[in-house]
C-alpha cells in the first residue's frame, strides 16, 4: 500500500501545475491562473527521492521540520518543488522563511536554476496543503 501511495503521489506531484500564486501574506494572487489545479492534499508519507533531498537540506542547515523536498519539470520547463513540512504553523511568516531556505539550498547545494520562477507547494503535518505559490516572473 505504501509504494501505491508513493507513486500517487510521484504521479499527482510530476503532473502539478498551480490554480494561484501567493502573495507574500498567504493571499491568492488573482493574477495568477493556470490550465490545471495541482493536489490539495498528499500523503503524509515523502517519496524515497525527496525524503533524501530533505535529509541532505537539513545536514545543510535546513529546518529540520522539513522532511521531503521533491522537483520536477512544470509547465514551460519552470520547476515545481514539493516540500512535506511536519511543522502545522501555516502562517506567511513561516512559509517566507521556509520558501527562502528551501529555494536558496536547492540553487546553491543542489544546482537547480530559479532564474525563470518556480512553482512551489508546501504541505503540511496532515498531508493538506499550507501554501501554493507561483514564483514565475
Amino acid at each position: 500500500m505504501k509504494h501505491i501511495a508513493s507513486a500517487a503521489v510521484l504521479a499527482g506531484a510530476g503532473a502539478l501545475a498551480l490554480l494561484s500564486g501567493c502573495t507574500g501574506d498567504g493571499a491568492a494572487d488573482p493574477g495568477r491562473s493556470l490550465a490545471t489545479v495541482g493536489p490539495t492534499a498528499t500523503t503524509t508519507v515523502a517519496p524515497d527521492a525527496a525524503a533524501q533531498v530533505a535529509k541532505r537540506y537539513r545536514v545543510a542547515g535546513g529546518a529540520r521540520t522539513v522532511y521531503g523536498i521533491q522537483t520536477s519539470d512544470g509547465p514551460d520547463g519552470v520547476p515545481v518543488l514539493v516540500v512535506w513540512t511536519r511543522d502545522p504553523d501555516g502562517s506567511a511568516r513561516v512559509f517566507d522563511e521556509l520558501k527562502g531556505s528551501v529555494t536558496g539550498y536547492l540553487e546553491r547545494e543542489e544546482g537547480l536554476s530559479l532564474d525563470e520562477g518556480y512553482l512551489l507547494d508546501v504541505f503540511g503535518p496532515d498531508g493538506s496543503l499550507q501554501h501554493r505559490l507561483d514564483a514565475r516572473p
